[in-house]
């Protein structure tokens, strides 16, 4: 990337008589002279970078040389000579150059309207834990300011060590002190990557058959599809949705969809390898898809939602079906969006066959054919394994203080439910914020509240608003995360200060942090195993629709409770005999029945 920064004009300036007879090789000349005034101008600048790149290097033990070492091709300024009708090409040439030259871009117009061009290096380039912003980024005449000193985040002077941009903001090298143990790197951990790992772990130990081992570790069919939709003041937007499909050795493809901007076919990729494992573990017979929209929810009206919903539904064609692949809600979707779904694709068969496909998707509304339970169903699901889990190690949760990160669907059941077995709510996170009241926080005053505030517990009157590093030092005896992946990680999980994580998110603890809390003593029960209720509800919505029954709450519940915890029985035997953790045990449960299915069947031809 290229860097331009207005630069002061000459203080001398010729006479405009003087200008106008000035001829074209005195042009070529001043041409030249402008893109070699790099080196006098940028030498201020540099030389605040490398004071402040040694403040940093000095508060970081184990940094590595400096950025001119590490990046020798754009460590010095460059100058060219040029001749006039080259000049400002060479300029466009420059702004064009790519990201792999590590230099910052900043862009401003100076008061005489006149651009210069200067090379500056970025002294923290290979350290930051986020990189610089693309070439296509506008800096403001602010941030411009904070180049050369101020810092925008803690607004401190040069003393400040500065400084960095994320997406256009600036921040400091005191706020990465305080917040990158809280961050995600800005090389994006790959979901993908961490199922893989965990994976190749129990089959490693278990020892799994090779060549069953290289069928589960790739995905059956992927779906990309980009769409039009009309939105309500007539524009048409595209749309980018995922479905894939990873396994369906056990039954049917089953796996929910998600509306959220980080969706991309790397996490549906892992979410459907997650789903084949789930179900094996809680012996139902369906295998493992997932997929989603790419966008945020919150940014549509209802009716545009629907309207994107019913799109996507129509788009995806025959890759869903009622015997073929079912969807169901994930993150930021519920039994509306189901019923929207249910409905496109009933409109698309012929009428004599649609109520014989009622079940091509779970998770509706129980007046459109859902099922008594499903809608707290993760929730109840992770509260009947902390009974069992409590009972084992004979903990009182009557007592019990817990905190929840994420107050949708999974987060304000699993709060709920455990409250009125008499543990106590703490601390609650989601995306607007976090949360703390240490005499107790009621769940379903929570809940009654967000759902009047957009869905978020920011601003609840009842609770204390804290930084989300307080959050995760919050002490507490279980520790639900219910929002998204990779939130327990090697920086997080240190500060983490309970004794058990129920795991209500798929994904939400990276190996990394895997590692640490085993090394801390702290139980952990896995994702595949804790949030499996939804899926087994839906496997039981799918029997009623397919049997034209509606069961009693009653019977939903226990026979949710008699599955759950006959596949937590199984994953402690497991972990007793391989003397593992308890996610590899779950891991291993659902390989092995996997590759007696596929020893038994053989593979075609």
């Amino acid at each position: 990337m290229s860097t331009l920064i207005e630069t002061k004009r000459e203080k001398k300036r010729k006479p405009a008589a003087s200008v106008r007879s000035t001829k074209k090789s005195d042009k070529a000349a001043e041409a030249n002279h402008r893109v070699k005034s790099v080196a006098s101008a940028v030498e201020p600048i540099k030389a605040k970078q490398r004071q402040r790149s040694a403040e940093a290097e000095a508060s970081v033990s184990s940094a590595a040389s400096t950025t001119e070492a590490r990046n020798p091709k754009t460590s010095k300024v460059q100058t060219t000579s040029l001749p006039e009708d080259k000049a400002a090409a060479r300029v466009e040439e420059l702004e064009r150059i790519t990201k792999e030259d590590k230099v910052e871009e900043l862009q401003t117009i100076s008061k005489n309207k006149e651009w210069k061009l200067l090379y500056i290096p970025y002294p923290f380039d290979d350290k930051m834990k986020i990189p610089p912003p693309s070439a296509s980024a506008v800096i403001t005449e602010k941030e411009i300011e904070t180049y050369k000193g101020l810092c925008l985040t803690c607004e401190k002077d040069e003393s400040c060590k500065n400084v960095r941009p994320e997406g256009g903001v600036w921040r400091c090298e005191e706020y990465e002190q305080r917040a990158t143990t809280l961050e995600v790197s800005s090389k994006k951990r790959s979901v993908y990557e961490n199922v893989a790992r965990q994976f190749a772990k129990a089959a490693d130990l278990m020892n799994l058959d090779p060549n069953i081992r290289g069928i589960l570790s790739r995905t059956t069919n992927e779906a990309v599809v980009n769409f039009p939709v009309k939105m309500d003041d007539g524009r048409v937007v595209m749309f980018t949705g995922y479905r894939v499909q990873h396994s369906n050795l056990l039954g049917p493809f089953k796996g929910g969809l998600r509306f959220h901007p980080s969706v991309d076919l790397d996490e549906v990729r892992a979410l459907a390898m997650w789903m084949t494992w789930k179900s094996a573990i809680v012996d139902i017979p369906f295998g493992g898809a997932k997929g989603g929209i790419q966008m945020d929810p919150s940014k549509y009206s209802t009716e545009e939602l629907e309207r994107i919903t019913r799109r996507f539904t129509f788009a995806l064609g025959n890759n869903i079906g009622p015997e073929y692949d079912i969807p169901a809600p994930d993150v930021n979707t519920n039994p509306q969006i189901m019923a929207w779904i249910l409905d496109t694709y009933l409109s698309t068969v012929p009428p004599q066959e649609r109520q014989r496909c009622m079940h091509v998707v779970t998770g509706k509304p129980v007046e459109s054919g859902g099922s008594l339970g499903r809608e707290k169903a993760t929730g109840q699901g992770i509260v009947f394994l902390l009974e069992e889990w409590a009972r084992e190690h004979e903990f009182d949760l009557k007592h019990a203080t817990f905190m929840v990160q994420g107050f949708g669907n999974v987060g304000s059941w699993a709060a709920r439910l455990l409250n009125r077995l008499g543990a106590k709510l703490i601390a609650v996170e989601d995306v607007s914020g976090s949360l703390v009241n240490s005499k107790g926080i009621d769940p379903d005053d929570l809940s009654a509240y967000a759902s009047f505030n957009r869905g978020l517990v920011s601003g609840y009157p009842k609770a204390q608003p804290v930084d989300r590093e307080t959050f995760i030092r919050t002490e507490a005896d279980i520790f639900i995360p219910a929002a998204l992946e990779n939130q327990i990680t090697g920086e997080t999980a240190p500060l983490l200060n309970v004794r058990l994580v129920a795991e209500g998110a798929n994904g939400p603890t990276d190996p990394d942090g895997d590692a640490i809390l085993q090394e801390r003593g702290i139980d952990v029960l896995p994702d595949i195993l804790c949030n499996s209720g939804g899926v087994i509800v839906s496997y039981f919505e799918w029997l009623q629709n397919k049997r034209s029954e509606l069961w009693e709450l009653e019977e939903v519940d226990c026979k949710l409770h008699k599955r759950i915890i006959s596949a937590y029985q199984k994953v402690g035997d497991i972990s007793g005999e391989y003397k593992t953790d308890w996610r590899t045990a779950a891991y291993i449960v659902a390989l092995a029945r996997l590759e007696l299915a596929y020893k038994k069947r053989g593979i075609f031809p």
